[in-house]
């Protein structure tokens, strides 16, 4: 047994005890006739650092593992980093900037390398921190999405899906940043809200015999317009549809057509409608018979104007930037009369309505995004997306919580083409080669593509990169050795267990790990999604570095240590509902840890240490064979909370176990039996001893996937260990016998225990205070508990006396615990006049409070415009003050 310092300090421990379980891989799975355990973590990307949705991320996945690992399983956690095309790109483009240098002027090959550099000398900054969060990953065997293995898979998957006919190269609109010069994917795209305006355009028809009236909030569009839209149920326009009208400033003709995407109600009713820069316009145009390859595009990718492809931009507005064009075509729309003014309240024109805008950026680049009309690989997701959603259906893969399978079908059920490539240099470059004509030759090797092609067939390689979502699709499975490895089961780790995720990537990474791996392995990724919420701010809203409201888990780890962080994430994870950050609960738990660290040093200081393993010690004292019952009882919830992914019900059993029932209570009970008081015999300390030995060894295994790092320091603090804690065995109970009359004793005698001690706290009594207690209406079994607890309640309720004699007169406590009275005499105790008039003062202010929130919160105009937060608080306030008032009252009753 170590003695344990008086002041736990996390920080003291928790590098020294990962250093011990990475050094003595204690986290590779080497249990060859064990049932294998599988998860992956979503891989961070390398340029990243650890950020607060990280934390929760993870250490629900290392609770998960290390619960695995104490069942027995052959647990791994596959551990690794995602490439991150663009982030990483320009991380290191910045950094040559710095220098005065640009990726154009070394090449492709010479900037990949200096990535290269740049991954091997700061890419690991994201895996260090996770190591300080506890993350007990298989870092032997840690993988890249972009290493050797891995692009091997990622090759073989858009060859085969390209000869399979999904995929292909197609020309539609995707999110284009002129910021990066590339495509990017919609979780890419922040919208933010934008002090914008809205212009509205009258449209002449081409016969002369009136004009139509079009609304927009990007006039400058208007140059490659290529019809107006009008809702075919709109009287007003019915004779309209199949003329004409001619665009100003361009002169060209565009027909006026039919389609529900118009609102009638909306504006004027008609839309103009810009296949090529706009993703509703786009499907308009299509249905309208206008083929992709037709569409115009206006801009080029720095979004300048550049001429269409009929010619009839003015050369003037060639060149120009977007924003600098829509000024000059404001002032010719203004000019050529087609613009309507806008009249505000006081009669005053202006060129436009002034509106907030819903305006997409890019999230890296912070530019705005524009819809572009480009060439790029694509993947046919609707038919990738059928076997998914038959899993989900099916019930192959149980989506936890289960509310978001309707999210989840919906967006199957509508999916569009997936857009796989990226115009970048950094990533897995399209296995692509294109000929003089432009035709494809899509292989893996360029040897294959000239095979395809021809002799003397000049080729060149697709310089465009893949998306990182096209290769994270594939973790599941590449990371387990295919293609190489041609078992199906990949060594009997696929399909993985559980996967945990945000929902917010629900789409972009979950659904297709389901896509890819049933089409290439025909069996499901993972058999459990666990999709947690995301952490807010502490008033609920998201956290954005922009806000400034962001929390960094690093400095809560300084301060509390990564346990106390841990335990707050499991205990506040509710699935799937978002979790408030509450700095003060992180606090609380480190408080836990500490109460849990003073137990074991009064477990020190009394003989008490680890436990042999296996079923809890023979008990013959009632307040043993509780704590072993309680025991059992605590480890049976955890148990199912666990199996039903519920990670916060699972640390309210451990929490409220620990802290109440042993530290509070057990503790409490036997120091009589130690001796402290009414010395037992020795036979009773001894079992006692053994009892709590094995109890606390209970609690370190069962808090261990939550605490890891304070759990195994206790572990080994307790006793000599043969081997530590994260490779024990967890508890096995289900044959364990509970002795129901001792647990009915042991909490009767803690009912009448914390009424007494709640009494005296609501009359302002000393809480050592000496009272006698005098016992009406006592069964045969009060009057035997009663007995047998003599020790108990002279220590712990600081009764002097228990007496069954009748209770002398005048004013008393009176407590009713089950079928008996408990009066307590108070002449001489306290004023009790005095006493009265505090409660009935105490009382007033309470229940004035209390009235007056009742009042706001039935306040329907409070209700429906007060901040969310400032309704929430009030209704808590609320709550409070109404429990005070019944409290107060409880106790000015109990004074007669």
């Amino acid at each position: 047994m170590t003695e344990l310092a008086k002041t736990f300090d996390p920080a003291a421990i928790e590098t020294r005890w990962y250093q011990h379980w990475e050094t003595n891989g204690l986290f590779r799975p080497d249990r060859p006739n064990a049932e294998p355990w599988t998860i992956v973590n979503p891989p961070p990307n390398v340029t990243g650092s650890l950020h607060i949705g990280h934390a929760l991320d993870n250490t629900l996945q290392d609770i998960l593992t290390r619960h695995a690992r104490l069942k027995g399983k052959d647990a791994l956690w596959v551990v690794g980093t995602d490439h991150a095309g663009i982030a990483t790109q320009m991380v290191v483009e910045r950094q040559m900037a710095a220098r005065g240098e640009q990726r154009s002027d070394l090449g492709r090959e010479a900037f990949i390398a200096k990535v290269w550099e740049w991954k091997a000398e700061s890419g690991g900054e994201i895996t260090r921190q996770l190591r300080r969060l506890g993350c007990s990953m298989d870092w032997a065997n840690e993988r890249f999405t972009m290493d050797e293995g891995f692009s091997k898979a990622v090759v073989k998957v858009f060859v085969e899906l390209h000869r399979q006919g999904l995929l292909y190269r197609d020309k539609r609109l995707v999110n284009w940043d002129p910021g990066l010069g590339t495509a990017i994917s919609d979780l890419e795209v922040e919208t933010r809200e934008v002090r914008g305006s809205f212009w509205q355009l009258r449209y002449p028809l081409a016969d002369g015999s009136g004009s139509i009236t079009v609304a927009t909030t990007r006039p400058e569009t208007m140059l490659a317009d290529m019809a107006v839209a009008v809702n075919p149920e709109d009287a007003r326009y019915a004779d309209l549809v199949g003329k004409q009208v001619r665009l100003p400033i361009t002169g060209r003709l565009i027909p006026i057509v039919a389609d529900d995407h118009a609102d009638p109600a909306l504006g004027s009713g008609a839309v103009k409608i810009t296949p090529g820069h706009d993703f509703n316009d786009f499907e308009v145009g299509r249905r309208a018979g206008i083929e992709a390859r037709d569409m115009l595009n206006m801009l080029d990718a720095k979004a300048r104007v550049c001429q269409t492809r009929d010619g009839l931009i003015p050369a003037d507005l060639i060149g120009l930037d977007r924003f600098e064009a829509r000024a000059r075509i404001v002032a010719r729309l203004k000019d050529e009369g087609v613009l309507i003014p806008h009249v505000d309240k006081e009669g005053v024109e202006h060129d436009a309505e002034p509106r907030t805008i819903q305006t997409p950026y890019g999230d890296r680049s912070g530019v705005v995004i524009e819809p572009w009309l480009t060439d790029q690989w694509y993947v046919d997701a609707k038919t990738l997306a059928q076997r998914p959603i038959e899993a989900v259906r099916s019930g192959a893969i149980a989506m936890v919580p289960k509310s978001w399978e309707k999210t989840f079908f919906n967006w199957m059920d509508n999916i569009q083409p997936w857009c796989v490539s990226r115009q970048l240099w950094w990533g897995h470059q399209v296995p692509a080669w294109f000929d003089a004509a432009g035709n494809a030759y899509v292989a893996e090797t360029e040897e294959q593509a000239q095979a395809q092609a021809g002799e003397g067939v000049a080729l060149t390689r697709d310089p465009d990169v893949l998306d990182t979502w096209f290769s994270s699709a594939l973790w599941p499975f590449a990371t387990l050795g295919w293609p190489d490895n041609a078992d199906p089961t990949l060594g009997g780790r696929y399909p993985n267990d559980v996967l945990i995720s945000g929902f917010d990537i629900l789409f972009f990474w979950d659904a297709r790990m389901m896509m890819q791996g049933l089409h290439f392995l025909d069996a499901v990724p993972f058999r459990t999604l666990y999709l947690h919420g995301l952490v807010r701010a502490a008033d609920g809203a998201k956290m954005s570095k922009s806000k400034g409201n962001t929390v960094d888990p690093l400095g809560l780890i300084d301060r509390y240590g990564a346990d106390a962080l841990r335990f707050f994430m499991a205990a506040m994870e509710s699935q799937g509902r978002d979790i408030k950050m509450d700095e003060k609960r992180v606090e609380g738990y480190r408080n836990f840890a500490t109460k849990l660290w003073n137990a074991a040093r009064f477990a020190q200081a009394n003989g008490i240490g680890g436990s042999t393993p296996g079923k809890a010690p023979a008990a013959s004292l009632a307040v043993n064979q509780w704590i072993i019952g309680e025991t059992i009882a605590t480890v049976q919830a955890i148990d199912l909370a666990l199996a039903d992914l519920r990670f916060d019900a699972a640390a309210e059993a451990i929490y409220q176990f620990v802290w109440n029932r042993f530290c509070d209570w057990y503790l409490e009970l036997i120091k009589p039996v130690l001796g402290d008081e009414g010395a037992q015999d020795a036979a009773a300390a001894a079992e006692t001893r053994a009892v709590a030995g094995w109890v606390i060894d209970q609690i370190l295994v069962l808090l261990h996937p939550f605490m890891p790092f304070i759990t195994e320091e206790l572990w080994h603090a307790m006793a000599p260990r043969d081997h530590d804690l994260i490779v024990a065995q967890w508890p096995m109970v289900d044959g364990e016998h509970i002795d129901a009359a001792a647990m009915a004793d042991i909490a009767w005698r803690i009912r009448l225990i914390g009424e007494v001690r709640t009494a005296k706290n609501e009359l302002g009594i000393a809480p050592g205070t000496q009272l006698t207690a005098y016992v009406r209406d006592a069964d045969a079994t009060t009057q035997r508990r009663v007995a047998g607890a003599e020790a108990a309640l002279r220590k712990l309720a600081r009764l002097q006396g228990v007496s069954f004699d009748p209770a002398p007169a005048g004013a008393a406590i009176q407590l009713v615990v089950d079928e008996a009275t408990y009066v307590i005499p108070l002449d001489g105790v306290i004023d009790l006049d005095a006493e009265r008039a505090r409660l009935t003062k105490a009382i007033a202010a309470a229940a004035k409070e209390r009235d007056a929130l009742a009042g706001r919160l039935g306040n329907a105009s409070f209700v429906e415009r007060a901040k969310p937060e400032a309704v929430e608080k009030a209704r808590a306030d609320h709550a409070e003050k109404s429990a005070e008032a019944e409290r107060l009252s409880a106790a000015l009753a109990r004074l007669g």
